[in-house]
């Protein structure tokens, strides 16, 4: 026998389920592609070489000619040092920016611009603010030094300094700060690997706490939530209000549409229930089977009813089709109570007030709210 097609609402239910659970897969999918990327990144910072075998740049910043060939000529034998020269101090920033060295020679006499001045601009920029600064200055002159140290530099040398002395002055200071970057590189990426293990546990927890035909919360969560709220309102001494709800005749509806159809009803009522909440602290959760709770913090009995018949009329006007039903469509039956949160087995106490509340509601003719 064909079975009768399900409401178009129920329809569009459905096609919402599928959507997000497919929103779900991806976001699974760019998740652990997302863990991959960090885990490589994490395991290349952790696999670098060793600082004191990376290249090192040198950027000598200096107006005399004379002064760049001597220090060309004290490198050129030295494996893995690069010089970069600089004649006109105006760009000398942009220039570090461009090579990334990993010293600054800086002389500090020069036509128009304050060597310390520029020292300052280096430490302001982003860019070259860690980069070592070896100073070159003229004569060893203790004030001089103290103003250089002052405005930022990490060494002062007399030039033209002995090759020996200047070779492991630079090298010293490039690899200080090439592990440094090492550094920053490898807690970057822990960071990250920490932030995507939160992002991921907290999306497994919120997986493992939701019910996975409606997306509610679970039952678990459920009673996790309830217990956890039951004691803060008992040391608040606040009120506690509690639904359940019950599809009526949905046996009947399954029998008369087939499962299927039945699976859509519940996601539709299950997004109404949701959707009909006024506090972002109360909760809606699948009770199990076709039943549905509500847990509402600081409630009233008043307020308790209010929003009894929100979601019931919620639903009823949903109009789906239920030919088991004496109205004809698809209603609801709640019964609700409130407590004050005492000892810890009131809690107990209130679901099941609840329950024999929605009993009553059941017995007394459906698609009605019954609060105690």
């Amino acid at each position: 026998m064909k079975l009768p097609h399900p409401d178009p609402l129920a329809e569009r239910a459905q096609r919402a389920a599928a959507a997000a659970a497919s929103s779900i897969e991806r976001a699974g999918s760019r998740a652990m592609a997302d863990e991959r990327a960090v885990s490589d990144l994490l395991t290349a910072a952790l696999n670098a070489p060793p600082a004191a075998e990376l290249p090192v740049m040198v950027l000598l910043v200096d107006d005399q000619a004379i002064i760049a060939e001597a220090l060309r000529r004290a490198l050129a034998d030295e494996s893995n040092v690069d010089l970069h020269y600089c004649a006109n101090p105006e760009d000398a920033l942009r220039t570090a920016q461009e090579t990334r060295p990993t010293v600054i020679l800086q002389d500090l006499v020069m036509p128009g611009v304050d060597g310390l001045t520029l020292v300052r601009q280096y430490r302001e920029h982003p860019a070259t603010r860690d980069i070592p600064i070896i100073v070159l200055s003229t004569k060893e002159e203790p004030r001089i030094k103290s103003a250089a140290f002052a405005a930022g530099a990490n060494d002062y040398l007399v030039k033209l300094p002995d090759t020996i002395e200047l070779v492991a002055r630079v090298r010293y200071h490039s690899r200080s700060y090439q592990n440094l970057l090492q550094r920053d590189e490898a807690y970057r990426a822990l960071r990250q690997s920490q932030q995507k293990l939160l992002e991921t546990n907290l999306e497994l927890q919120r997986l493992t706490h939701s019910d996975g035909l409606t997306g509610l919360s679970n039952r678990r969560r459920l009673d996790d939530y309830l217990s956890a709220e039951w004691r803060r309102a008992a040391r608040e001494r606040a009120n506690i209000g509690f639904l359940m709800i019950d599809v009526d005749n949905f046996k009947s509806y399954n029998d008369t549409y087939g499962h299927v159809a039945g699976d859509d009803v519940l996601k539709l009522v299950a997004h109404t229930i949701e959707s009909s909440l006024n506090s972002p602290t109360d909760l809606a959760a699948r009770f199990g089977g076709e039943e549905f709770a509500v847990v509402l913090l600081s409630s009233s009995a008043p307020g308790l009813r209010l929003l009894g018949e929100k979601i019931r009329i919620a639903v009823e006007s949903l109009n789906v089709p239920h030919a088991g039903s004496a109205s004809g469509r698809v209603t609801i039956s709640i019964g609700g109570a409130t407590h004050p949160a005492t000892h810890d087995d009131a809690a107990k106490q209130l679901v099941e007030a609840a329950d024999l509340a929605l009993y009553r509601a059941k017995r007394d003719g459906k698609n009605r709210v019954i609060i105690t």
